[in-house]
């Protein structure tokens, strides 16, 4: 930990671009390259999520020392717990539930609409809190500083630095990969999206067993029912059209 009295801002963005371009993009790249990957999503679309899950992170960073400055070492201590990897878990559950959600259709309203513009904002912000010796640095220091407003700021520097990653070039990448990999080939969207939705499952699982061992089990269980009420919503409204459709044409006919 640095002592107060040492602390600058260049050296704590410097702490923030050592984690960047390291650990950074070896713990984050699973998570993330697998939600691009899945999602498929055109040029725009990828430099939209890239933005949106760094976007995360950076907001995470600052409001983190800004808890940090406010409430001490208590929260340091709590944080280090086990905390994070419960959040990260979480969120990566719930993205693999997206990601296993039926492909919206043209008709489509309400919370599936709105599902199909969900950002990584949210697993960006959760994978700020892996454990690590830059965060733990970074959260030392603003508990130390006993100030909200400073450790905001040094969140926010922290995080900053923490922005200069490869992923800033991998993440784009990956998305592209997924939408050549779809293109004139619509029967394996949902195969690539059923993959993707597996995999941020089993790197979910792997957060929460430092959790009780009945917490899983409950959440798996949710997420089949949910998938499989979805699936079984999708199907049902797609075949409802051509009844509607043909029904119409019957009372047309007989009305003539």
């Amino acid at each position: 930990m640095f002592p107060e009295a040492e602390v600058s801002a260049f050296s704590v963005f410097l702490l923030g671009l050592s984690l960047g371009l390291t650990a950074c993009a070896v713990t984050c790249m699973p998570f993330i390259g697998t939600w691009v990957l899945g999602r498929g999503e055109s040029l725009g679309g990828a430099f939209r999520d890239t933005a949106s899950f760094l976007g995360g992170r950076l907001v995470a960073y600052a409001f983190l020392g800004g808890i940090a400055g406010a409430m001490g070492e208590w929260f340091v201590k709590e944080l280090a717990s086990g905390t994070g990897n419960a959040a990260i878990g979480l969120v990566a559950i719930f993205s693999a539930g997206w990601l296993a959600w039926p492909a919206p259709t043209s008709r489509a309203c309400g919370l599936k609409s709105k599902l199909s513009g969900l950002s990584p904002f949210l697993l960006g912000v959760a994978l700020t809190l892996i454990p690590c010796a830059p965060l733990a640095t970074l959260l030392a220091t603003s508990a130390a500083g006993g100030s909200v407003e400073r450790g905001a700021l040094l969140g926010l520097v922290f995080g900053l630095g923490a922005l200069m990653t490869p992923m800033l070039v991998l993440i784009p990448m990956l998305a592209n990969f997924g939408r050549h990999l779809r293109q004139g080939r619509g029967w394996i969207v949902p195969w690539v999206r059923g993959a993707a939705a597996v995999t941020l499952l089993i790197l979910g699982k792997s957060r929460l067993d430092s959790l009780d061992d009945g917490i899983f089990p409950a959440l798996l269980g949710l997420f089949v029912l949910v998938v499989f009420w979805a699936y079984y919503r999708h199907s049902k409204i797609k075949s409802t059209f051509p009844i509607v459709t043909i029904s119409i044409e019957k009372l047309a006919s007989n009305s003539q």
